[in-house]
């Protein structure tokens, strides 16, 4: 019997990358409610007591980039000056220029020009059967228990919780199908002086157990805070820098990645949109029945609407031929940035949701990409 060991991590929202994944993404939401037509491409670095937002912007209305920073990091949870950064006494540095010209003349659809990717790059979208939500076990509990940490944190169910935190799930396979849950990682920002073994106790039974359940037995690990403490967390510890997480953002390390981040990007950049359309046509290929896993990339080149490639690779698990499958996501989910962008809906306020949490598997009304909304026409295709 094949056996082996997948391992996936998820952040928390005090994640100093990502604070900045959702400073950037709600500087991206004001400008879009604003302006829909708005170009953006914000990036933050954050550190002791100080936020930096940098970038280009071509856009019709106006925004508070300080204030925005400020309410996003309270309502991410640094309120206390005690954590060493706090929304009321941060720095908020900007440096916000036009987008490029060459990059506009491009993008930008006239009369006489299709829009063309933002730039270029190659997307990659993956969906398997592992869970309900045709993702990876291992990110989404990941990803469930950082989200966890949140509630029990926000909820004052467990007082001693800060917001920076960090998780990471092994899963065991056999036949390549998941079986259990062989070690359990929690990495919890804390307040001084309360006693390791209370965490220890708390985390397990209020975090660990609520969310990977059945999939726990007698011989699961857990650490828990491995270095004994959590105290000093957030930018105090750790710079913070948009982007720095996209594979917690997508797949937890299943499949491949283009290297392009989300966060702070308009939707007329393909790293974003591309990425998001390629996970709605792989999970339409798992939930037609026509594979067991599925991996779609896409390339585009700056500027041009038509995208240069579209592969597919079903691992092995295809149940027709993937020459069929290829040419079915090009005759029935659009492809060109344009029109990936009007499909989806993609030019409202939706982003900041996006940014912790993973950006694929959320079943909730925005995310337009995890939609099964051409599934029949798929399964009409293959009769």
């Amino acid at each position: 019997m094949t056996q082996y060991f997948f391992t996936s991590e998820s952040v928390t929202e005090g994640h100093p990358d990502k604070v900045c994944d959702q400073v950037s993404d709600a500087i991206l939401d004001k400008m879009l409610a604003g302006d829909p037509e708005s170009r953006v491409a914000v990036e933050c670095l954050t550190k002791t007591g100080f936020i930096v937002v940098a970038g280009e912007v071509t856009t019709e209305t106006y925004v508070d980039i300080q204030d925005v920073a400020r309410n996003t990091i309270k309502r991410i949870g640094y309120d206390n000056p005690n954590y060493g950064f706090d929304y009321e006494t941060c720095g908020v540095l900007t440096s916000i220029s036009e987008q490029s010209a060459d990059i506009a003349r491009g993008v930008v659809e006239t009369d006489y020009h299709e829009q063309g990717a933002g730039d270029q790059g190659i997307m990659s979208g993956y969906a398997c059967t592992e869970t309900k939500e045709f993702m990876p076990l291992p990110i989404m509990l990941a990803h469930r228990l950082t989200r966890r940490l949140a509630e029990v944190r926000k909820s004052n169910e467990l007082e001693f919780l800060r917001p920076d935190g960090k998780s990471q799930v092994t899963v065991e396979y056999q036949e390549d199908k998941p079986v259990r849950v062989e070690t359990v990682v929690v990495s919890s920002h804390h307040d001084p002086g309360v006693d390791y073994d209370e965490i220890r106790t708390n985390i397990i039974n209020h975090v660990i157990k609520p969310v990977c359940g059945d999939w726990l037995d007698k011989d699961t690990r857990f650490h828990i805070n491995p270095t004994g403490k959590f105290v000093i967390g957030g930018p105090v510890a750790d710079a913070g820098v948009t982007g720095r997480k996209i594979i917690v953002d997508t797949y937890g390390g299943v499949g491949s990645h283009g290297g392009g981040a989300f966060s702070g990007k308009d939707p007329s950049k393909v790293d974003r949109s591309g990425s998001y359309m390629a996970r709605h046509i792989a999970k339409h290929v798992i939930a037609a029945g026509l594979a067991e896993k599925c991996e779609v990339q896409i390339g585009y080149a700056i500027g041009v609407a038509e995208p240069v490639s579209v592969f597919v690779n079903t691992m092995a698990t295809e149940k027709v031929k993937t020459a069929k499958i290829n040419q079915a996501i090009r005759d029935i989910f659009p492809l060109k940035p344009g029109e990936i962008i009007d499909y989806l809906d993609l030019k409202r306020p939706i982003y900041l949701d996006t940014a912790a949490y993973g950006h694929f598997g959320r079943e909730e009304e925005n995310f337009t990409w995890e939609k099964l909304n051409k599934l029949d026409e798929v399964k009409n295709y293959f009769k």
